[in-house]
């Protein structure tokens, strides 16, 4: 009987180290996934971030505020509102593809 209990014993042991491995695991895979959002995002501000660069003029010369202000009124422009509408509704049809 106490044979029985020690191999149950050192079961629980076994069981409960792999349980806080597989946690662990499990931590580190969710920083990664973090990290590589957070990544990806990054590359993605910077990216588009060149693009609207690359439509000004003299982009060192426009505040933070006025660039802003252009995109606000842009961004209510009717035609402008269609044209997302548009690319959103495209990218909806790829996406149930």
């Amino acid at each position: 009987m106490n044979e029985k209990l020690e191999k149950l014993n050192q079961e629980i042991e076994k069981t409960e180290a792999r349980l806080r491995r597989a946690q662990h695991k499990e931590k580190m895979l969710e920083h990664q996934i973090k990290t590589l959002n957070r990544k990806e995002r990054t590359h993605r501000l910077c990216t588009r971030g060149a693009m609207l660069e690359s439509h000004l003029p003299h982009p060192e010369a426009v505040t933070d505020e006025q660039v802003s202000t252009i995109l606000k009124v842009l961004f209510h422009r009717s035609d402008t509102k269609c044209l997302l509408e548009q690319v959103l509704a495209e990218n909806q049809k790829e996406d149930m593809k």
